[in-house]
């Protein structure tokens, strides 16, 4: 049953602090437990983007076609959460050095994805042991602001040390779930910064890899699979007090996954796929009232082997759920019946996707399955009966430089994602690759691919806005290059 009212919740652990926004004009401190108390940085006044140290320009992008739609990617998978984008009027085909490199921005370590909104892109990464949140300007790489706090995660497995999740933008306000800092400034000076302690405090386990949900914006609530010990799982917070709205489930830990909204049956619903380290290992899906955290129903879903993740975000279409785990677990479609009851319609064991989001086209799934590089695979399926309607495995001949010396092997995008964008796919595979896709329920073959770096754990969703395109080179590249931002020029001529 929903909780409400005071939480009082063990201390939390610095690295998982969640941060809760107030307005960004006029900022809150949120005490625990007096009522938050106002604080008045002084009137906004517009910032002009500078020269960062850690930028480096090389193109101007080309003007917008004629006639392209745009917009915005506020929040993580994007505008819909669903990693597709109404731009149109970009590049027909890719070859080496198209997309041409607009601007690279050096950074640290992590696996976050940037967000765009309104002429700002906001992005997460680490230098040492300071997480810093960047805000720069989207065409030219110029920096308006940072800001930095301290963090003291360890990755246990030896991948790098976050930060994993993204920025949520809300307007003028800036939503993060990171450790203990809230509230930056879409615009402003640096001041409007506010530091938060929430009303709510959260001890969240030391988990495999660290904190990797992003928050979802609700009108006017904060929801997060909090996942304490004992309860609540999912808690959603007034963004603008910090106050409890309400608290649900006590079965499930945090997951990597990030919630979704979605209209079921005419009322708005809350999708959290939860469960990460625990013993015995369990997880699932809980669905939630928008409004008041009701829990309609949890469904177990998570794989029985405890080194395992539930990390691939819900996908809603229609009254339905998809919902899908690596570790031989697979994909399980639910279908929710008027009553807010949900019934198993199939469940497929080729589905397995590790993190990556599927997509629904015309009543079929695509996605790239398996858990590791070797076994990855770009399916098919079905959505009315689970059937794998194809698998392939994309390869292709490639030389490239390892060490300064030219090399031959056998490419692909391996545990790729995909985007659906200017009604064509786009993929990115976790070496560096970039693809256009032809692809139905007839098959797939790449229409054309180039190689944008070469470098491993190339994980980090894409992100496209106003025609470029922006990718997280997270580790080394095999050719020497740093971790680095980079803003393509997806624009046509």
């Amino acid at each position: 049953m929903p909780m409400q009212g005071p939480l009082e919740l063990p201390a939390m652990h610095r690295r998982a602090f969640l941060a809760l926004a107030a307005a960004c004009a006029r900022g809150a401190e949120l005490r625990d437990p007096a009522p938050p108390e106002r604080l008045d940085p002084g009137p906004v006044k517009a910032l002009q983007a500078k020269p960062s140290p850690a930028t480096t320009f090389h193109a101007k992008p080309k003007s917008l076609p004629p006639g392209a739609k745009t917009e915005d990617w506020p929040q993580f998978l994007g505008p819909r959460r669903n990693m597709t984008s109404n731009d149109t009027g970009l590049l027909e085909s890719l070859a080496p050095g198209r997309p041409k490199l607009v601007w690279e921005f050096a950074k640290g370590t992590g696996y976050s994805s940037p967000t765009i909104a309104d002429g700002r892109l906001f992005y997460m990464h680490r230098l040492a042991n300071r997480e810093r949140v960047e805000c720069l300007e989207p065409e030219t790489g110029r920096l308006f602001w940072s800001f930095e706090y301290p963090t003291d995660f360890s990755d246990r497995y030896g991948y790098n040390n976050g930060p994993r999740a993204s920025v949520a933008i809300d307007g003028d306000c800036l939503r993060l779930w990171r450790a203990g800092k809230v509230a930056l400034p879409a615009r402003g000076r640096r001041r409007s910064a506010v530091e938060a302690r929430p009303r709510c405090r959260v001890r969240m386990p030391q988990d495999f890899f660290g904190t990797a949900s992003t928050p979802l914006v609700e009108g006017d609530l904060l929801i997060v699979n909090v996942g304490a010990p004992g309860g609540p799982c999912v808690a959603a917070f007034d963004k603008m007090t910090g106050s409890l709205a309400w608290a649900a489930g006590d079965e499930w830990g945090p997951s990597y996954a990030s919630p979704v909204a979605a209209d079921i049956h005419g009322e708005r619903k809350i999708f959290v796929f939860a469960g990460g380290e625990s013993r015995p290992p369990t997880g699932g899906l809980l669905m939630l009232d928008a409004k008041t955290g009701k829990l309609h129903f949890s469904f177990p879903w998570r794989s029985r082997s405890y080194e395992s993740v539930n990390a691939a975000t819900p996908v809603v279409v229609g009254n339905e759920v998809l919902i899908s785990a690596a570790y031989r677990t697979g994909a399980a479609l639910l279908r929710i019946q008027p009553d807010f009851s949900v019934e198993k319609a199939w469940e497929s064991s080729e589905f397995d996707l590790h993190w990556t989001t599927a997509l629904e086209r015309d009543g079929y799934f695509y996605a790239f399955a398996g858990r590791n590089e070797p076994d990855a695979v770009l399916r098919c399926v079905n959505r009315k009966t689970g059937e794998t309607v194809w698998s392939k495995v994309l390869e292709w001949d490639e030389t490239v430089e390892v060490n300064g010396q030219q090399r031959a092997i056998s490419a692909s995008p391996f545990r790729g994602s995909l985007m659906r964008v200017d009604n064509r796919w786009l993929a990115l595979g976790e070496w560096g690759h970039l693809l256009w896709l032809d692809m139905s329920p007839k098959g797939v073959a790449i229409a054309s691919k180039t190689k944008l770096f070469f470098a491993r754990e190339t994980w980090s969703p894409p992100v496209i806005s106003r025609g470029l395109l922006y990718i997280s080179q997270n580790t080394r590249g095999f050719d020497g290059s740093s971790p680095r931002l980079l803003c393509f020029d997806m624009r046509a001529s």
